[in-house]
């Protein structure tokens, strides 16, 4: 039996932070601490942190991220926001949440 992915419930893994900029849009601030990261940053000059600026619609469904929200529910209050600017919805949702998760800024439970 197939899981249904708008079911799944996404949480933003706690090593992410996040500020919001004039226009209200999302900046997730990843810090990098692990032993490779020290020596990126020692001999490499990567930076200590990343910083990730997101458009107007992953901003508003970052901040529907609350660890109570289902993919389905995000969804309604993303139709609601944009209309058919968000179209289509289901399919832009779900890779975007896979994008998240792959890239270990949210964990679906």
């Amino acid at each position: 039996m197939k899981d249904n992915y708008l079911d799944f419930i996404p949480v933003r893994c706690g090593k992410v932070k996040y500020e919001t900029d004039e226009k209200a849009q999302v900046i997730l601030v990843v810090e990098h601490k692990g032993i490779f990261d020290k020596i990126a940053q020692t001999f490499f000059r990567k930076p200590r942190c990343s910083y990730i600026h997101l458009d107007t619609l992953g901003s508003f469904v970052w901040l529907h991220l609350d660890g109570k929200k289902t993919v389905y529910e995000i969804s309604g209050a993303v139709k609601e926001e944009f209309g058919d600017k968000a179209e289509p919805l289901y399919k832009r949702l779900a890779s975007y949440m896979r994008t998240l998760e792959t890239c270990g800024l949210v964990e679906m439970k």
